[in-house]
């Protein structure tokens, strides 16, 4: 059996496993999604379904990350941050539900944890497992080589930026894991292609829980990752994208995610400049569709069409 099915199997039997053990544990102590009432008035019934789902992706995707480390100590990187990432999440996952509001830690404080995994990462990266600076620039065949710090700087934006996007994504019911799931695909394809095992091993491993949660996941959802799933999800990534010297990609492959971030952004930017206007009905991007008429399982469809093209377009330049 090839590497990239087995890890997909075993990955997604796993996570299967703990999602139908987690899943009722957190009903029954009421860990449910917090609704922000600013939202669509569609997602107030949302309220209450169990969330922080993340831990059944995290789990099988770090156990097997630590097994896999020992024939390829390069897993450590994603593991790292995943663990890292998942635990920031956790933390704001917390206090939401302690607090019983939407907020959860200050934006601040996410950030340092996030920049604390990071820096772990880039150390580790750089100085113990001393990989190179090299990145693949889409439509040219030669990579070019980063200064030591220019990739310090670049990297950090990558890890910050791709998971705090994801979580953002993260909005409706299966959105954020599909599109997910698309990307690490395309990613795990191209480490078959390179024959790069420790790459096919978090690809497929990554694809394969994310699909089981899927199951739980797609509207109505029965579940919900939250940041300790989003956060986690966006970091790896962005992990797997700096490894396989392709982070350059993620704007293609992660366009919507971009795309709701940038909205987010400017909605904010706008609502200061004209004094309390909006630019968009509802910011991320897709609560503005939903708002324009457009279902949230048609939304979904659709940014997970568009990922999967443009995944398809990365792959053959």
């Amino acid at each position: 059996m090839n590497l990239q099915i087995l890890m997909c199997i075993i990955a997604f039997v796993s996570t299967l496993i703990i999602a139908l053990i987690v899943i009722p544990i957190l009903k029954k102590y009421k860990i449910g999604q917090i609704v922000r009432k600013l939202g669509p008035e569609s997602h107030l019934s949302k309220s209450g379904t169990p969330t922080m789902g993340g831990i059944t992706m995290l789990v099988p995707i770090s156990v097997i990350l630590l097994v896999a480390s020992f024939k390829y100590p390069v897993l450590i990187l994603p593991l790292i941050v995943g663990l890292g990432f998942g635990l920031t999440g956790f933390i704001d996952d917390r206090k939401k539900l302690v607090e019983h509001s939407s907020d959860g830690i200050s934006a601040k404080m996410k950030m340092l944890l996030l920049f604390l995994t990071t820096a772990i990462f880039i150390v580790l990266y750089l100085l113990v497992f001393k990989l190179d600076t090299e990145l693949f620039i889409p439509f040219l065949t030669n990579p070019i080589t980063l200064s030591v710090g220019l990739f310090i700087i670049f990297i950090a934006f990558i890890l910050l930026g791709s998971s705090n996007a994801v979580n953002l994504t993260d909005g409706l019911d299966g959105l954020a894991a599909g599109i997910v799931a698309i990307v690490m695909t395309f990613f795990t394809i191209v480490a078959v292609k390179n024959g790069d095992n420790p790459m096919i091993i978090l690809g497929a491993s990554t694809v394969g829980s994310v699909l089981a949660f899927l199951v739980f996941n797609v509207k109505p959802a029965k579940v919900f990752m939250g940041d300790t799933g989003s956060l986690a999800l966006g970091g790896i990534v962005a992990v797997t994208a700096i490894m396989m010297k392709m982070p350059l990609y993620l704007a293609i492959v992660l366009l919507v995610p971009v795309c709701e971030t940038l909205s987010v952004a400017m909605q904010v930017m706008y609502f200061k400049i004209t004094k309390g206007k909006r630019l968009f009905k509802m910011a991320p991007l897709h609560h503005h569709l939903e708002l324009s008429g457009l279902s949230e399982g048609k939304v979904v469809v659709l940014f997970w069409s568009i990922t999967f093209v443009l995944s398809v377009i990365a792959y053959f330049i």
